[in-house]
């Protein structure tokens, strides 16, 4: 089987030691060691999370957390406010109605970010009991401004869910500096995890109403129960022991590393890969005050089409970048530059790519994308 290079905004390339330690033998998930592992996995996580929260280890993807957390807080006819402006945030707004929220929509054009007045007259004007929001939106290359959502759920006294999926690990997440009362993320993106793990990390302020919540409709999916196994330092359900494996592996990755080294290393790959396309004469889709650090979204030139960028680059070089979604569907293709990326991932990326565009007649000049790649990291 021919070996494709992962650039998209997950799953991401894995580390061989991650990959080694899930070749370990099984062990008991109900055991002393096994409970040793999981407790290093929580002190890892938090650190990471940036949090003295517990964090529930969920064996189920990224969207598996976002349905806990929405409904372990949410009975039916509560009212909940959600920024959308992407897929993701789209839905977490349809997990919410699907749990029988009134949802009352923050919409936000696609590729760019919310105005904070907006956002506010929102909550002011609603009875809403929760907040949610999408920080780093991968379908347009959005880094959303957290902080001040939770600032306003302080404010207005309400939960702030945030699905962080894509920036924890990769970008700075203050859990309980910004007020996130429920932060999710999932272990196949920043953390470069195997995929199938989702955590949440749960406020006081949130384990307060989950508790009083007696009609939680998951579970599952039920953060409550979570919570129990937490005090007896295990998992309510059997979890995926491999994968824990491989998370620990991965964690301890991001320890050495330290995590200011390694959300500078995302910062400098998002701006490098930014000033590359500008260099190759191609647009931007995010608005630049607000654009990501883990993925970077770029219009299609109009004279040519999602195969002749996407589809060349994958037969030819072996290299898959991520489409557009939604109504971006072959209007954008996106970089993913999380994880495990290294610079001398992004020159073989954007080399490539300026090959392929060359060869469909899009102009620009031969190597100028990667020189201005070079630029930043040489700066």
């Amino acid at each position: 089987m021919k070996r494709t290079k992962l650039l998209i905004p997950g799953p991401v390339e894995l580390d061989s030691e991650v990959l080694l330690a899930m070749a370990r033998p099984m062990m008991g998930h109900r055991t002393p060691d096994f409970e040793e592992v999981l407790e290093e996995c929580w002190r890892l996580l938090r650190e990471v999370y940036q949090t003295r929260n517990e964090v529930a280890i969920i064996t189920g993807s990224g969207t598996s957390a976002m349905e806990a957390a929405v409904a372990s807080v949410i009975k039916e006819g509560d009212e909940v406010v959600s920024i959308t402006g992407g897929k993701f945030g789209e839905r977490l707004a349809e997990i919410a109605s699907a749990f029988g929220a009134e949802v009352k929509r923050v919409d936000v054009e696609w590729g760019s970010t919310f105005a904070v007045e907006q956002v506010e007259s929102a909550i002011a004007e609603s009875n809403a009991v929760a907040i949610t929001l999408t920080h780093n939106e991968t379908s347009t290359g959005v880094l959303h401004d957290a902080r001040a959502v939770g600032k306003l759920a302080r404010e207005y006294d309400i939960l702030f869910i945030a699905d962080c999926i894509t920036s924890v690990g990769g970008d700075d997440v203050r859990t309980d500096e910004w007020g996130i009362d429920l932060c999710i993320t999932g272990s196949q993106k920043c953390l470069a995890a195997p995929p199938g793990l989702g955590f949440v990390a749960v406020s006081e302020r949130a384990w307060e109403v989950i508790t009083n919540n007696t009609r939680r409709r998951a579970y599952y999916l039920d953060l409550a129960r979570y919570r129990k196994a937490l005090a007896r330092g295990t998992t309510p359900f059997t979890p995926s022991v491999t994968l824990i494996y491989g998370l620990r592996a991965a964690l301890k990755k991001i320890e050495e590393e330290g995590l200011k080294a390694r959300i500078e290393r995302h910062r400098r790959l998002a701006k490098a890969t930014r000033e590359a396309a500008r260099a190759m004469n191609l647009e931007l889709f995010a608005e630049q005050h607000c654009a990501s650090n883990t993925v970077t979204a770029i219009k299609i030139p109009p004279h040519l089409s999602d195969d002749d960028v996407r589809g060349v680059l994958k037969r030819e070089y072996g290299i898959l970048v991520a489409g557009g979604q939604a109504q971006l569907k072959g209007k954008i293709f996106r970089i993913g530059h999380m994880g495990n990326v290294t610079f001398a991932d992004l020159v073989q990326v954007l080399s490539a790519l300026e090959l392929v565009l060359k060869k469909a007649g899009h102009q620009l000049e031969p190597g100028k994308g990667v020189a201005a790649a070079e630029k930043v990291f040489s700066g």
